[in-house]
């Protein structure tokens, strides 16, 4: 049984891809590290013994730490975050645990280079209905919260990427887009292992709503009839984008526990 101040991998598998999840850092030794080189979905890497250099940035948040096995560092980085007023935890049984669960772990090289803020920053056309939002509602629920998205006139993606350092996606000829018959949101779930069976579910709603073939799922032709109507609401794409998040949110717990439940009328007489 965890103490208080451990969270268990199944217990923090359920946070992650929901705005409820906490902050996660990975505190594991760098000889550690090359033996496995990936983190826990949206997790940053940070030294342990320089902890006390993000404790104004992390003041208000929930946070997870972790190292190999859990253990000293672990302890060490939570006790003093702790100190700080800093509500913190400790993954127990750490990276070792998570990856024997069966747990998805992204590899750290597919994230792109990021900014001196240490934002991803990724760039696409403006003007955005499926792809372009469920790849952004991915990448800041599972890879990078703190990702920046710009979104430009199609003619200047390409240049945009190159002049600002930006990772172009869902646009023709780069490595982040459609790789037929699958859209740029099944691209991102294969290069960052991030196939679970709630996400597998989802993309297919996504594909067949961004690719017209609304016989994959039941659910296409719902997901594109909100889409179309947040990009009428929206002028601002950043604003449809923070709109879009909760969309995304709600299919994501839809595909993750509600597809059996049913809905009719009369209701049926509670138990």
């Amino acid at each position: 049984m965890p103490s208080p101040n451990e969270i268990t991998p199944a217990q923090l598998a359920r946070l992650i891809g929901t705005p409820d999840a906490p902050v996660i850092i990975d505190l594991c030794i760098d000889e550690d590290f090359a033996l496995d080189p990936r983190v826990l979905p949206t997790a940053f890497r940070h030294p342990f013994n320089d902890i006390e250099s993000l404790v104004e940035e992390l003041r208000d948040a929930r946070v997870v730490v972790y190292c190999q096995k859990g253990k000293k560092i672990s302890t060490g980085v939570c006790a003093i975050l702790r100190h700080h007023r800093i509500q913190a935890e400790i993954l127990l049984g750490g990276q070792f645990a998570w990856r024997d669960a069966g747990l998805p772990l992204v590899t750290l090289a597919k994230i792109p280079t990021r900014n001196l803020r240490n934002e991803s920053v990724w760039v696409t056309r403006h003007r955005p209905k499926i792809d372009r939002i469920a790849c952004p509602w991915l990448i800041r629920r599972f890879v990078d919260p703190k990702a920046q998205f710009l979104f430009v006139p199609p003619a200047t993606v390409i240049d945009v990427a190159e002049k600002f350092n930006a990772t172009p996606f869902d646009v023709e000829d780069v490595f982040w887009t459609h790789r037929e018959p699958m859209c740029t949101f099944d691209t991102m779930l294969e290069e960052f292992d991030l196939k679970t069976e709630p996400l597998m579910r989802l993309a297919t709603v996504v594909r067949g709503a961004d690719t017209d073939n609304h016989d994959l799922a039941p659910e296409c032709a719902g997901l594109l009839a909100a889409s179309l109507g947040l990009s009428r609401m929206y002028k601002n794409d950043i604003e449809q984008l923070d709109a879009g998040m909760a969309l995304y949110d709600a299919f994501y717990r839809w595909a993750r526990d509600a597809t059996g439940e049913r809905h009719d009328w009369p209701a049926p007489p509670s138990n």
